[in-house]
């Protein structure tokens, strides 16, 4: 197989997250975003030690899996993958792509572990409840644009007014924003240049009450060509103007809780804010979950799925059981949904979080929950636990989509509690670490999928350890 040939082929299967297989001769070729059962033809672009990957050039015939493309920025944007499918088939695919994972990292594990399947999401479409839009072009010099990233580029973005796994308020606020910046002739932050304003529209909606969090993320720089610094305030209480009439003429389901304008002159792309502003209401607003309420902000870590996310929690709740008169670990604990949900089962619950925002949330949802056994604290799990006096009977691990550090997994192996629950959004993540902890005498008890990204080629995974 040589780099830069083109050949056809048929994708035999679709390997985590998003890696097609195509059989030539001998030889297997990754073609991501394909899908399993497609005739595809593709030109590779890189071999080495016999692997070969390539770039998918064209459909050349459908797979039988796939019955219709409900979403008309399907296979454009970015942001989902599996659309065409039906949802039960992508179900499917995930399960065999994780338990394909879990069991080439357990094939030496003496006792079988239970495999519980998949668990779907509750709602298959319209269940985001955050969104991050850029503002951008569509190709070079075009017109502006406000959505999401087009697939495989970094620069341009893809209008979405059609977008399927967000809800009709999603759809009125980014067209009404898009159609408000356009008409102010408003300039967008070009990522090479670094020159610009509009950056990025945030919004959060709470499936629960309604709520809607809407945040302006521009730089300091002049709003547009004919526009000084100065006018920024003038300009960001005209684009609160824009979106309080949809909500004063009844076009939204929800309400505003609160809009914001946050200021990020930082040169790279990460969405952050150096300043925020309210120029409507308040910086938050709750979410109700599992008989819970849990105060939520612009950049609060929380399930983007709440739907979801009830199933989720209730399964790691069930791997935990009754564990009265213990302490209980939650390490990555975000904004300390998982710690208040294991409050009432046990004496002690001690979440650690990196983001000192979401620990503040935490300790607040907590009180407002009247839960007094928990503790948050705020620092890296690798540094916090060497301060931490008490000793965990039971550990929660919810790390990020990198997994837990290396050098933080031996220090939570060394506490030798008897039972860890490890919830993961990576499984190639959640079997590197895996690996670490059956060379350290644990073993994999049950394990099970929680769709919480349908139509993308995300994964949630929950493991039950035992020493």
């Amino acid at each position: 197989m040589k780099k830069g040939q083109v050949y056809e082929g048929v994708v035999s299967r679709v390997d985590f997250p998003n890696k097609g297989i195509v059989e030539v001769g001998e030889e297997c070729v990754v073609i991501k975003n394909s899908l399993p059962g497609q005739k595809i033809e593709f030109q590779v672009n890189k071999v080495r030690k016999g692997k070969a990957e390539a770039r998918l050039l064209r459909v050349i015939e459908k797979s039988p899996l796939e019955c219709g493309q409900p979403c008309s920025h399907f296979g454009l944007c970015g942001g989902c993958t599996f659309l065409s499918m039906s949802y039960e088939e992508q179900l499917r695919m995930k399960e065999t792509q994780v338990k394909k994972l879990l069991d080439g990292v357990l094939k030496n594990q003496q006792e079988p572990y239970i495999w519980e399947g998949i668990k779907g999401s509750p709602k298959e479409y319209e269940y985001r409840n955050k969104m991050e839009f850029s503002f951008g072009d569509e190709y070079k010099d075009g017109p502006l644009a406000l959505g999401l990233h087009k697939r495989g580029s970094f620069y341009d973005i893809v209008n979405v007014p059609d977008c399927k796994i967000v809800d009709e308020d999603y759809r009125l606020i980014l067209e009404t924003v898009r159609g408000f910046a356009d008409s102010e002739n408003l300039s967008f932050f070009h990522r090479l240049s670094h020159i610009g304003f509009l950056r990025h529209l945030l919004v959060r909606k709470a499936s629960a009450t309604g709520e809607i969090l809407v945040a302006l993320v521009t730089t300091s720089q002049n709003p547009g060509n004919s526009q000084t610094a100065e006018e920024i305030p003038a300009v960001v209480d005209r684009f609160k103007a824009a979106l309080l009439e949809l909500e004063q003429n009844d076009k939204l389901k929800g309400r505003f809780a609160g809009i914001l304008h946050i200021t990020n002159d930082a040169t790279s792309d990460v969405v952050k804010g150096d300043r925020t502003d309210i120029l409507y209401g308040q910086d938050y607003f709750y979410e109700n979950l599992l008989g819970l309420r849990f105060k939520i902000s612009v950049f609060s870590f929380f399930q983007t799925n709440s739907y979801s996310a009830a199933v989720l929690y209730d399964t790691a709740r069930e791997y935990v059981g009754n564990r009265p008169g213990s302490v209980v670990f939650d390490l990555y604990t975000g904004t300390g949904t998982i710690a208040q949900l294991m409050a009432p089962v046990a004496q002690k619950v001690i979440g650690v979080e990196i983001v000192e925002e979401a620990v503040l949330a935490a300790r607040k949802s907590a009180t407002e929950n009247g839960l007094d056994n928990c503790e948050f604290i705020a620092g890296d799990v690798l540094t916090v636990l060497d301060e931490i006096k008490e000793k965990p009977d039971f550990i929660i691990l919810d790390p990020p989509r990198d997994g837990i550090h290396p050098k933080a997994l031996p220090k939570i192996i060394n506490y030798g509690v008897e039972k860890i629950v490890y919830i993961s959004c990576k499984p190639t993540s959640l079997v590197r670490d895996l690996e670490v902890f059956l060379g350290r005498g644990y073993h994999v008890e049950r394990a099970v999928v929680v769709d919480q990204f349908p139509w993308t080629a995300n994964a949630e995974t929950v493991v039950l350890l035992s020493k």
